[in-house]
This record gives C-alpha cells, structure tokens and sequence, in this order.
C-alpha cells in the first residue's frame, strides 16, 4: 500500500527512521522497479548547517518549502543524482536522503538514482499521486534492528554535524 501524505507530514527524523524497511517504486515504461530502503539521513530546516535549505530559498531548495512527500532530486558532483523526499509542514524546508536501498547495484544515493532511473525529471513529483515514483508500505523493521549514527559528509556543519540522524539497517 503506498504511503500517505499524512506519513511525510512529521518530525523529519521520525520519518527518516520509519522509511527502514520501506519499498521504493519506480515505473520505467511498463517495468516497475521495488527496492527496500536501507539507509536514509534527516535534513532538517534552515538552522541545520548541512541542509541545503541552510542558506534560505532558492530555485534550488524551492521544492523543499512546499508541502510534505514531494521528491526532491539534485546533482552532486556534477555527475550523481539525489533522491531527497520533502517533510513536515509547508514552509518548513527539511527532507530525508534516501541513502541507500537492497540491491545488488544500488548502494549509495547516485547508484541507487542510477539503477532507477531518477532524474531531474522527477525533481517536484508528487509521491502520494505518482505513477512513475512512490514509496510503499514494506518490512516491519524493529527499533533494535535500526542503527543510529552520524550522516555522512556534513563536517562543513559546525554542531550540526554530530548529529545522528542517519540511519540503517
């Protein structure tokens, strides 16, 4: 059953550790693609030095001002994708990575943008109402199986850095 909106629309870091165990789906012509989510990082609003949203709006993070389970895609350097998923309420910019999910070559946010073929093109798609992109309900994973840390490559963020917002199986 695929997510509502009302899932996105909570406390970021909440949402970053029940999208564990999650499926991402994603529909390339009539092929439908389902991968486990693994692992995810929490972003979360302007006062957070390593989210883009840090420096305010821009045509960049405009997306991640709106309203909650809308994707979020950007490129890294110069060559990879992001998949970022936007929640909590309009106005507030905050969005969870989806860092990795379970296949055999999707491991890392630009791969697994790669083997699913999510581009700019899916950068303000609706994950509630999508047919080409959406994330449904998947394994119960238990709190215990979760493991907590720092994200990944934000030592640029002062305090914001030590943060544990990242988590995965």
């Amino acid at each position: 059953m695929r997510l509502k909106r009302k899932f996105f629309d909570r406390n970021t870091v909440v949402v970053a550790r029940e999208l564990i165990g999650k499926c991402l789906v994603r529909k390339v012509n009539s092929i439908f693609i389902k991968a486990r989510i693994i692992e995810t990082e929490a972003y979360c609003g302007q006062k957070d030095k390593a989210c883009h949203a840090s420096r305010g709006l821009t045509p960049r993070t405009k997306i991640m001002f709106g309203p909650p389970g809308y994707a979020y895609v950007y490129m890294i350097y110069g060559m990879y994708r992001c998949l970022n998923i936007v929640t909590e309420k309009k106005g507030y910019p905050a969005a969870v990575l989806i860092r990795a999910v379970d296949m055999e070559k999707g491991k890392g946010p630009g791969r697994l943008c790669r083997e699913l073929k999510i581009d700019k093109k899916l950068n303000g798609v609706d994950l509630v109402s999508s047919k080409e992109l959406w994330i449904e309900e998947g394994e119960k994973i238990k709190l215990s199986q979760i493991k907590q840390g720092k994200r990944i490559g934000v030592d640029y963020a002062g305090k914001w850095k030590d943060k544990l917002w990242r988590f995965k199986i």
